[in-house]
């Protein structure tokens, strides 16, 4: 493990990772739940480092069934899905905590929503920098570097990190 940037603690049997365990990956992405034979095998749950989680029944490692949960509280439902669909665009906290009065806007889900570094933008699992091209976590660490569509998509749909006088502007003449 020390080769690949993970860490176990938990039960071992011939050596390999069997019983109750947590595995954290390198990406700070940790399981906890019954292992057998090296593999998630049972019961567990993904923690994700952005709060969300998947709960799941695994099968050599493989999930068989399971339930995600964002990190908001939402959980997913693959049946009957109703949250931000075409007819209701509201944000799951508007959901249950109401709407805001009129003038106030929501920007995201996350109240306050987080500010975004000068020049970026919030590409929804990180913040965006155009002119290096590079995505970092919320951590400002590096996740990847965009390629061309995802670049024009975020500078296209995301939040920036400054403002812009948009509308009507009185000539100078």
């Amino acid at each position: 493990m020390e080769y690949t940037g993970s860490k176990y603690a938990g039960d071992y049997k011939n050596g390999r990772m069997e019983g109750k365990g947590k595995y954290e990956f390198p990406t700070e992405t940790k399981y906890e739940g019954d292992m057998k034979d090296g593999m998630f095998h049972g019961k567990g749950t993904l923690f994700f480092p952005n709060g969300s989680k998947y709960d799941a029944t695994w099968e050599n490692g493989i999930a068989v069934e399971g339930k995600y949960t964002f990190a908001d509280g939402l959980a997913y439902e693959e049946e009957n899905w109703e949250y931000c669909d075409g007819y209701d665009r509201r944000f799951y906290t508007e959901i249950c905590k109401g709407l805001k009065p009129a003038g106030r806007s929501q920007l995201t889900n996350r109240v306050p929503p987080r500010e975004i570094p000068e020049g970026c933008y919030d590409c929804g699992d990180g913040f965006y920098n155009p002119k290096t091209r590079v995505v970092v976590d919320y951590n400002h660490k590096f996740l990847r570097n965009a390629d061309d569509d995802e670049h024009d998509w975020i500078v296209k749909t995301c939040r920036k990190g400054w403002d812009e006088y948009v509308g009507f502007k009185k000539s100078a003449a």
